[in-house]
This record gives C-alpha cells, structure tokens and sequence, in this order.
C-alpha cells in the first residue's frame, strides 16, 4: 500500500492545479471541431471530435474541462456514451466525466464526439454589435483561451501538459471572414444556410488548448512579408500594414537565434479596442491591441515578443501554469535579442533597465512579501487570471539575463537557448526540467551555475536575489533628443518616485505638451502620473484612456490610480459601472475587483 500511496502523490504532484483533466489516464491527440458562429444567441455550437489514446490499462472514463457549456450528446467511436457534469468550481469550471461504452487498452485511440453549445457570457468569447467595431456594420467575435478559459468554448483537456493538432470548420454569415490560430484550408457555401459559409483550417504541429483561438468579422487584409499578411477592419487596415512593415525582418532574425521556424504562415491580426492585453501569440495569428498603432512603429517588441513565442511556449510549453515563466522569461529574452540586433545591443540594454524598472512597480504594487511574486508560483485554488503579473517576464527574464553574463556572454548563451528549444521542441516541460538541460549544457561550468542562489530566484517573493550588471548606465538628456522609449522610460522613473507637485506636471504640460501625444505607452504613464499628482484636469482624459481601449496593462492600474484618489474615485467606478458590459469578461471581472465592486 505504501508504494500506491507514493505513486498517487507523484501523480497528484505533477498535476495541473487549475486543470481537472487527467493526462496521466487518457491524451487527446487531435480535435476535429465543427461548429457555426451565432451572433443573434451570441453562441457558438456544433460538435467537436477528440481523438484520444488510453495512457493505462483497462481506461472506463474520461474527464474533460468545461464552463458554463452546454452539452446534449457524446459518442464514443460512433455508440453513445453516458456523461455527467461534476460539482461546479468558482474558475475552474464543471468537470464532465464521459464513460466509455467499452474499455480501452493502454495505447489504443477512441474518438470521442460531443456535441456543445458555448453560453452568451463564456469567458473566452467576446462578442460585438455593429456600434462596438469601427466599421459599424457588421458584429465581430474574437475569443482569448488563455490561461484557462478553452473550456468555456467546449470541453476538453484545457491544460498546457496536453498538446494536438486540429482541423476546424466554421460556419460564419458570408459577408464575414473566420480566422483561427492555423493555416486556412479554404472556404466553400454553408450547404445547410445558403446565408453562411464554411472557412476551413488546419493546424498540423500539436498546441495545447490555450492556443486555440478563433475570430470572425469584417476584416481585410494587407500582405506585408513572404509569410505574412496583416488582418483588421477596413478602417485599420493600411495602418497597421505600416506599423509591421519589420514583421518579416524580425522573424528572419528569431529563426537565426531560435532555429526555423516551423508554423508556415505568421500572420498578424488587430483586434478591437477592448482586447485586454498588447498581444496573444496564437500560432499562425498573432492577436494584437490597436493600441500598438503609434504611428511610428515605436512600440514593435510586442510584435518581437510574440513572435518569440513561435519558438518558446508555443513550441516549448509550460506544463502547468505555475511555470509559466518558463514561457515568458524566456520569450522576453528572445524579444530583447531581436531588438539588440536590429537596433543595436544597447538598445538591449536599455530594454533591460525598463523591465527591471517595469519589476519593482509590479513589485510596489503587489508587495514584496506576496507569494504571487515568486518566480514559481502555487496555484492551488488560484486563478491563474488573477495571478498574472509581469513578474514571470521581468523577473523571468532578469535570470537569464543574469545566467547571461556569468556564463561567458550573449553569444555563449544564446547557444544553450537554441538547444533548448530543439531539445523540448513539441513538448511540456517544468522548471525541473529546464534546470537540468541548463546544467547538462553547461557541464564545463557548474561550478558557476552551483553558486547561483537557485532557491532564492524561484521560491522567494519580491525583487530577484541580485541584479544583473550593466543597468546602472542611465541618464535623461533633454527631452527634444529622446526616442519614443527613453520617453516611456524617463515617465517611468518618475513614477517610481513620491508624487510629483501639481506645479510640477501642470509646468511639464506647459513644457512638453505630453497630452498630444498619442503612444499609449507614453500616455498611459503621463495620464498615471497626473493622477498621482491629484491633477482634476487629468481625470476625464484618463478615464477615456482606460475605456476607449481594453489592453488591461493600461486600464486597470488607470482605474486604481483614479479610485485611489478621492476627487475621481466615484466617478471612476460610476464610468466603470456604465462600461461594464462592453468590457472583456476577464478584465470586467479583474477592475471589478480592483474597484472594490465584485458581483
């Protein structure tokens, strides 16, 4: 009985808290989803086909992810089957456990077909009347999976430890266009809807479910590299052509330092305003924020970091969410060192200095003692949405840029990153296993690798046991010779300090006119600034920044800084409160209770 007892607490131990799927028993190799966009019941239903294999012996049943879906019918190899749902989580969702009408042997593959009906609030749909798009004529729907939110389209395995490939057809009004986070595979008449058609889509390298993502709108497209086309509504179209015209060049750069790239298309989609964050590495598509259109390409390492993330997390994948700085740390390190070789090192460096900057406000703000600091977390019975801050990048990337320079420079190092990449190529991996990879690469070095303060970097909360060198180098020229970053830089070493005077800001606008400009990323941080300076004047213009657009790195600590000061605070959650409903749920869910206004 011992041996039992340890084997199901090994079993428990490498079990995804925020999952109830259990990949150990049964693996879902490949989706073939069938389904029709409904924006008059603002649903999505069809049926979604599981190829799964048996990973034990004598397999009865299996458990999928669900939230707030309906299902009507499961067929297992074509006999139906009997199913049940669990007892409801607050975030997780509702279990659903379907029994096989026979047993599976260990290896052997059963398709299991459900038939579903996503809800009107699923949290991973946000749906758009005409009035709400820039167009005005037509809806529009994107979906956001990640973290945890694949389930609340249709059931299934919604952990990063299980990847697989797909194929989909969706049914969409023809006069709209689907895309997904695959290649498309054509597009024919609905033959059940003459007012629909069918786009069709094909992902053959396995994802997990986070990256599953779906939109359907009147979009257009530009093409703006050999691999690349840039999608968004007709109004943003040429706009946004121009902003990631470095797309191709970005790319070519990340496979010479990660390897090939193995997806096929790189397209680019931006999305509506309310999108809550700068950007979704949905493979094939990546999922950008119009707030990223400067103007002047200035704020393009989003676009760098997401196409990082063709190569980490998307290729090489955190294994549960508690690891998720596996995925980010790393990709920002990637995203720096693209911008070191197509703007110089120093440029990299000074990329550098802002996250470490960008790590002590996420710090102030969250307390260095909270265990969400940590650089691993512990996400039992925590919402993976309500832990996500920038410490896994930041601090994430602090590492291995400090592992950077202990073992022998950017060169050295970016080996190892390449090694890596192809040693964990398609599969899920946890730090654990990152460390041991590190060790092994670096054989000649543990020695060095022996004094690093492991314990320290992923179990202690706040700021990283050291810091690494070479950010020291700092200093503020007058404004007129600053570039877009060293703007945002130079605000955000302003606000790390005590308020300003009002006489201060009020003579900075004067000055400066900092209100006419419209990088977000520099307005963002002027707007705060005001408001911390209990300026009333700022009060309307922050209040349209945080509900003009819905990237939550801007509105929520736009929407904490007015309702922390007393002059704005009612009005804050007065304007909250009336944008409530067009808001993405997530971030709806997250300002409300940052404002104190949990439903």
């Amino acid at each position: 009985i011992p041996e039992v007892l340890t084997l199901r607490t090994k079993i428990s131990a490498m079990a995804d808290p925020s999952s109830f799927a259990s990949p150990a028993c049964c693996l879902t190799r490949h989706l073939h989803l069938r389904c029709r966009a409904d924006f008059g019941a603002r649903a999505l239903r069809g049926t979604a086909a599981l190829t799964v294999r048996a990973e034990r012996e004598a397999l009865r049943c299996l458990v999928l992810d669900t939230r707030d879906v309906q299902v009507f019918k499961v067929t297992v190899n074509g006999q139906d089957a009997q199913f049940a749902f669990g007892e409801k989580h607050s975030f997780k969702g509702t279990p659903l456990e379907i029994t096989f009408p026979n047993e599976l042997r260990r290896g052997q593959e059963a398709i299991v077909e459900i038939s579903f009906e996503s809800s009107p609030q699923s949290s991973a749909l946000q749906w758009f009347t005409p009035e709400q798009t820039s167009g005005k004529k037509h809806p529009f729907l994107f979906s956001q999976c990640q973290a945890i939110h694949c389930r609340a389209i249709f059931p299934c395995q919604d952990t990063p430890a299980v990847k697989l490939t797909y194929y989909a057809e969706i049914s969409v009004p023809k006069e709209l266009v689907a895309l997904m986070s695959a290649n498309r595979d054509g597009e024919a008449p609905d033959p059940e809807d003459s007012t629909h058609k069918i786009y069709r889509f094909s992902q053959n390298v396995p994802v997990p479910c986070y990256l599953f993502a779906l939109v359907v709108g009147a979009l257009e497209s530009r093409k703006i590299g050999p691999r690349t086309l840039v999608w968004a509504e007709k109004e943003l179209v040429d706009k946004s052509a121009y902003e990631f015209s470095e797309a191709e060049a970005m790319l070519k750069t990340a496979e010479d330092l990660a390897g090939p790239y193995v997806w096929g298309q790189y397209d680019l989609l931006v999305l509506p305003p309310s999108f809550p964050y700068g950007g979704m590495e949905n493979p094939c598509l990546t999922f950008v924020t119009p707030t990223l259109l400067a103007g002047d390409r200035s704020l393009s390492n989003v676009i760098a970091h997401e196409i990082s993330h063709s190569w980490t997390g998307n290729l090489v994948t955190n294994k549960t969410w508690e690891h998720f700085w596996l995925n980010e740390g790393h990709t920002v390190y990637l995203e720096r060192r693209i911008g070191g070789r197509l703007f110089g090192e120093q440029f990299r460096h000074f990329q550098a200095l802002g996250g470490w900057r960008e790590l002590q406000n996420t710090i102030n703000t969250l307390g260095d003692k909270n265990p969400v600091t940590n650089l691993i977390i512990n996400l039992d019975e925590v919402d993976p949405d309500v832990a996500y801050s920038s410490v896994p990048y930041e601090k994430g990337f602090a590492l291995l840029f400090y592992l950077e320079q202990l073992l022998g420079g950017p060169d050295v190092f970016i080996g190892f990153l390449k090694a890596y990449v192809q040693k964990f190529a398609y599969k899920s991996i946890v730090t654990e296993d990152w460390k041991k990879f590190l060790y092994s690469y670096f054989k000649d070095k543990v020695d060095i690798l022996d004094k690093v303060d492991w314990n320290a970097w992923f179990h202690a909360p706040g700021m990283p046991p050291v810091k690494p060198t070479d950010l020291g180098s700092f200093s503020s020229a007058d404004l007129k010779e600053m570039s877009s970053h060293q703007l945002i830089e130079f605000l955000a070493l302003l606000l790390l300090e005590a308020p300003l005077p009002l006489s201060h800001v009020k003579r900075m606008q004067e000055v400066y006119d900092f209100n006419a400009i419209n990088n977000s990323e520099i307005r963002f941080r002027w707007l705060r600034l005001c408001i911390r300076s209990k300026w009333e004047a700022a009060i309307p213009l922050a209040l349209k920044m945080a509900t003009d657009q819905g990237r939550m790195k801007f509105t929520r600590p736009l929407f904490r800084d007015l309702y922390s000061f007393d002059k704005s605070r009612d009005l804050a959650v007065k304007t909250f409160l009336e944008h409530r409903a067009s808001m993405h749920p997530v971030t709806s869910m997250l300002v409300g209770k940052d404002l104190k206004q949990d439903q």
